[in-house]
């Protein structure tokens, strides 16, 4: 059976919640599992033949691809040797947003059990630092918090799922791709969700490495409620504030609901005209719709008719062009993010990335810019695939790749047990290095 599930730019985790169950792997194929994989192999073809951004595949002979490596998913004699060859095939494109993912990662990234209503959330956000599951955030007023759960604690047990046990898979899988840092955060957080009033046993070790047993009660998660196509719901929540030396700080959780998050963006630049430096915080923010980086960046790039990147369909080429607003912000500005930062958040870190007076804090975000597909082949494993082309203004490729950080800063357990956040401390040192005296 074939699972399929569109993957827009608002949504970079989605190809992480397919759920699948794992495949056996025998010494030899069956003769079932070999039609399968065959099977698997022409869906592939065909589909880069047809769906792909480019044509002409950069002028590459598909068919005679094709004939080249058929014969080694007919003749392998194991799910990994017919899985080589389909990769190798992909690999042929020579572009790294196409992938075979194997079905046993699947098995690890999301929880096959959890269906239907997933509205209910603990309010804990994870990490996975140095191999452990690390809390990085607790939302005010959420489960978590309310149960005393505090940032640096390590979640050990979710029900009856070891969590470190769900690691090794998914680092074996992706070794070397940025995306490998939301897969591992992506299974620990998929499996705190659930439908509204279910329960969930956790066993967490505090900040003395203690086992701590906690019972939680699934609430609505936190902040509006957006409901885009057939996706799960995503929730908007913003926040602004002064750091310490008059520092201006804003954050949101999605690039969602323009109506609701450009005013109150907005709001926080004007309050923030005479700060000393202005931090937009994107960490944990998957995306959403492609046009909300053009108007944020306009806020403080002044470089009339001046693209931050370049989106390229089948059909149709986008430019994303700034429009400066009539009064600028014009002191330094820092923007956060992370390997859970992806699509939207991409398309704004780079594209504003190497203006004047701007600088990208933290860590290697997510390298999914673009609308995909990802789809559970016929052998069980999944296929993604890329229906556009994401060039930032500097010419890079994000897709696959991801931002690189101006200033990379990594957030640690021993910090967050003491209340600190090592990326925007960076951030701020960045900043106060500057000179810039609020436009006095």
């Amino acid at each position: 059976m074939k699972f399929n599930r569109f993957v827009s730019a608002a949504v970079v985790a989605a190809a992480a919640a397919i759920a699948a169950c794992p495949a056996p792997v025998h010494a030899e194929l069956t003769a079932e599992e070999t039609r399968l994989n065959v099977e698997s192999f022409e869906y592939i073809w065909r589909t880069i033949r047809d769906q792909h951004f480019d044509p002409t595949l950069g002028g590459l002979d598909w068919r005679a691809v094709h004939d080249e490596f058929r014969p080694l998913v007919e003749g392998a004699e194991t799910t990994a040797e017919a899985r080589s060859a389909m990769r190798g095939m992909i690999a042929k494109l020579g572009q790294s947003h196409f992938n075979i993912i194997a079905s046993e990662a699947y098995a690890s990234i999301d929880s096959p059990a959890k269906k239907g209503d997933l509205g209910g959330a603990t309010g804990i956000d994870v990490r996975v630092l140095d191999g452990e599951a690390v809390v990085v955030k607790t939302l005010p007023g959420a489960p978590g918090a309310e149960a005393g759960v505090r940032p640096g604690w390590i979640v050990r047990r979710i029900d009856d799922t070891d969590i470190p046990s769900l690691f090794p898979p998914i680092e074996k899988e992706f070794e070397g791709n940025p995306r490998k840092d939301l897969y591992l955060a992506r299974s620990v957080v998929g499996r705190m969700q659930g439908a509204i009033g279910d329960t969930l046993r956790m066993t967490f070790l505090d900040e003395r490495d203690r086992p701590v047993e906690k019972t939680l009660v699934l609430a609505e998660q936190r902040g509006k409620k957006i409901v885009f196509g057939n996706f799960p719901p995503f929730y908007l929540r913003t926040e602004t504030k002064t750091l310490e030396g008059g520092i201006g700080y804003f954050t949101f959780s999605v690039f969602f609901d323009p109506l609701t998050l450009m005013p109150a963006y907005e709001a926080a630049m004007r309050s923030f005209m005479e700060a000393p430096g202005v931090v937009i915080d994107i960490r944990g923010n998957p995306g959403g719709i492609g046009a909300v980086p053009i108007g944020m960046a306009g806020w403080f790039i002044d470089e009339k008719n001046r693209d931050i990147g370049t989106m390229r369909t089948r059909d149709n080429t986008l430019r994303f062009v700034v429009n400066p607003r009539a009064k600028l912000y014009r002191g330094p500005v820092a923007v956060l993010v992370d390997g859970f930062s992806g699509s939207s958040s991409e398309i704004f870190a780079g594209g504003v990335q190497g203006f004047p007076r701007v600088k990208i804090v933290g860590t290697r975000t997510v390298g999914a810019t673009l609308p995909s597909t990802a789809e559970r082949l016929p052998n069980g494993d999944g296929f993604q695939y890329a229906t556009a082309s994401y060039v930032a203004r500097d010419g890079t490729e994000l897709e696959g790749r991801g931002v690189l950080p101006d200033i990379e800063a990594r957030l640690t357990r021993e910090a967050l047990l003491a209340g600190r956040d090592p990326v925007l401390e960076a951030a701020i040192d960045w900043i106060e290095s500057q000179e810039y005296n609020g436009g006095k």
